[in-house]
């Protein structure tokens, strides 16, 4: 499918052929989820932790003697039922990531281009360069696309001047194209693909 290609001023700059194969996919959105899920799983620090009952600064030493109180049975001030006590099956320091099938990571790469596109959310631009790192001016450009929320894609290697210019901007992402993931596609409005983008993702889907 053809596609109007644009530049960053607004300006028409041709057209680009889309791959049927990556844009042109009926979306799934179980696909989708499981990579979602997949990525936010992997980034989890996992680092939440309780000191169980071995693990408390108490005496271990048995609270008072076993008969005629007329209390109930206690050994050691450590056990969870006590002020102070050790938590029993507390969180424990762990990695929350699993596997997924690299087959299954690029179908929803591919189910997530092609969600933007049939939204009529995805965008193409000549190239992502800045004359100058200039965040006033660029932010003036994205005002004439009407860009407030959205995902920059550009190739290999992304323009500095552009890059620096809009780090400062909110709501706007950029990354190089080894850096798509499908979480950053669907946080953002807008999906906005370089030429050379679009060239490197049918390579790599080839």
């Amino acid at each position: 499918m053809d596609l109007n290609v644009t530049t960053l001023e607004g300006k028409e700059a041709g057209k680009v052929s889309l791959s049927d194969a990556i844009f042109g996919l009926e979306p799934r959105e179980d696909i989708i989820a499981r990579v979602v899920r997949w990525q936010l799983a992997k980034k989890q620090q996992g680092t939440h932790k309780a000191k169980g009952r071995a693990e408390v600064a108490r005496t271990g030493a048995k609270m008072f003697k076993q008969k005629g109180t007329g209390r109930a049975r206690h050994h050691s001030a450590r056990a969870p039922q006590f002020r102070g006590g050790g938590k029993a099956h507390g969180p424990v320091v762990r990695s929350h990531a699993h596997d997924l099938p690299k087959k299954v990571r690029a179908l929803g790469l591919r189910h997530a281009l092609s969600a933007k596109l049939r939204a009529e959310e995805l965008i193409i631009v000549d190239s992502l360069v800045a004359a100058e790192a200039k965040t006033k001016t660029l932010t003036g450009a994205f005002a004439t696309l009407g860009l407030t929320n959205v995902l920059f894609i550009g190739g290999a290697e992304l323009d500095s001047n552009f890059k620096l210019a809009a780090q400062n901007i909110p709501n706007v992402d950029v990354l190089p194209v080894q850096g798509i993931n499908v979480y950053d596609i669907l946080r953002r409005g807008k999906l906005v693909l370089s030429k050379a983008a679009v060239e490197a993702l049918e390579e790599r889907f080839k």
